[in-house]
Parts: C-alpha cells; sequence; structure tokens
C-alpha cells in the first residue's frame, strides 16, 4: 500500500455562504492531492503525458462526515491500496486541524494511450516506482 499526505488550506473562495468548503471543492482537493502524490514517488503528470498516457477519471466518489471551514489546514491522506494494471483507485481521507475525520473520497482513474485514445497498462516507469510498496 502507499499513502501520502497532502495539507490544503481552505481558501476563502473554497467556501459558501455558510463558510462551509462547497461540495464540488473535493474533488478538486482530491486532484491536488493525487498530483503531489505521485511528485512525492518522483513521477509528475507532465512526464506521463510527455510518454504518452493521460489518466481521465472514470469515477468519483465522495462521504461527508463534518464540514471543512474556511482557513483550516486539512490533511489529504491520498491511499493506493492495490497495485494499478490499467485502472488505478484512490481514495482519500481528509482531516481537519484537530486531526477528526471530516471526509472520505474515492477515484478510479485509467491510463489511456494518447494517441490511440485507448486504455493502456500503466507506465514501466510508473509501475517501477510503486511496485515497493506492494511487495509481501
Amino acid at each position: 500500500m502507499y499513502q501520502f499526505d497532502t495539507q490544503i488550506r481552505v481558501r476563502y473562495a473554497d467556501t459558501d455562504q455558510m463558510g462551509y468548503v462547497y461540495y464540488g471543492n473535493y474533488s478538486r482537493y482530491y486532484e491536488i492531492a493525487r498530483v503531489e502524490s505521485l511528485r512525492n514517488l518522483g513521477l509528475t503528470y507532465r512526464e506521463l503525458e510527455e510518454m504518452g498516457v493521460m489518466m481521465p477519471v472514470l469515477e468519483n466518489h465522495s462521504t461527508y462526515k463534518a464540514p471543512a471551514l474556511y482557513d483550516e489546514l486539512l490533511t489529504v491522506r491520498t491511499i493506493v491500496s492495490e497495485m494499478p494494471g490499467v485502472r488505478i483507485k484512490f481514495n482519500y481521507e481528509i482531516t481537519n486541524e484537530s486531526n477528526k475525520l471530516i471526509h472520505l473520497g474515492e477515484t478510479l482513474l485509467v491510463f489511456v494511450d494518447m494517441k490511440s485514445g485507448r486504455p493502456c497498462r500503466m507506465p514501466d516507469h510508473m509501475a517501477k516506482v510503486l511496485s515497493p510498496f506492494f511487495e509481501s
């Protein structure tokens, strides 16, 4: 299993009239955390695209436990619990400054060959950096 924590400060523009994070912003938080978790492995989305692979989102799920509030420093834990193949699933646990779990999320992405537009296997370089986290 691979996991990585990213911190995100809730900006005023992220909130609704009640001062809660607007529900649509959680998908953006997922993306920020996902990109940073790959960067932590030494791999960027830009490099994946240069390899000819893109990763569109197939599914996006959210469970709201408690609101995130303006100016809170959130910790988004990104978890990859199984070795990817053609698809990669990311799970997210978001906690507030009090370390209270306030949100759970999941995204399922697919690796797509940019030339053919067809699903493809995860790039070898990505498999190489992820495989140590899944060895028994």
